[in-house]
Formats: structure tokens, C-alpha cells, sequence
């Protein structure tokens, strides 16, 4: 719901949704479907895990979603993972 307030009623860029398949997720959608992970440590196996949930969505859906990765710590195998399968991560920065 707090993620939906931010990107519908902040940004006003796109629609916030919640995809169920299997599993529930994130998928903020507007031209471009982007599949949402909030973590706070942040894996080589989480990584992984978000590219096949994006996988499965594009073969669902037919669309293919950009991903990403909002999340506190990241370690190296994260960082590596994630430039190997085109995974976008972005740190969160506290105050």
C-alpha cells in the first residue's frame, strides 16, 4: 500500500498493482511493467529469484518487465548477479 501511495498519488506516473501467481509481488505498470522487490538485505539468491518471477511474468503476461531491487545491505554476489541478469538494484540510503 506504500509503494501504491508513492508511485499513484506522489508521482502520479503509473498504476500499482498486485500480480498473483503462485506468489504475490509487486508490478508497477504504466508503458513500461516493472516488477518491485523491498528487502533489506539483498542476495546473489534474491537476485536470481526476481529474475525467475520476471521470467515467468513475460511468459504469463506476454510482456516483458524490467526489474528491480530496493534493499539495504548488498553484498558483491548481489551486485554481480545483478549486472549479469540485467537486474536493477538501488540501495537505500538512510540519513
Amino acid at each position: 500500500e506504500a509503494m501504491k501511495y508513492v508511485v499513484e498519488e506522489i508521482l502520479g506516473v503509473a498504476k500499482v498493482e498486485r500480480w498473483t501467481y503462485r506468489d504475490e509481488d509487486v508490478v508497477v505498470r504504466d508503458e513500461v511493467h516493472i516488477l518491485v522487490e523491498v528487502k533489506s538485505r539483498v542476495s546473489e539468491g534474491d537476485v536470481a529469484e526476481l529474475n525467475r518471477k520476471a521470467r515467468l511474468y513475460e511468459k504469463v503476461t506476454g510482456i516483458e518487465p524490467k526489474f528491480l531491487i530496493i534493499g539495504g545491505l548488498m553484498d558483491s554476489n548481489a551486485w554481480e548477479a545483478a549486472r549479469r541478469l540485467n537486474v536493477e538494484l538501488r540501495p537505500i540510503i538512510s540519513a
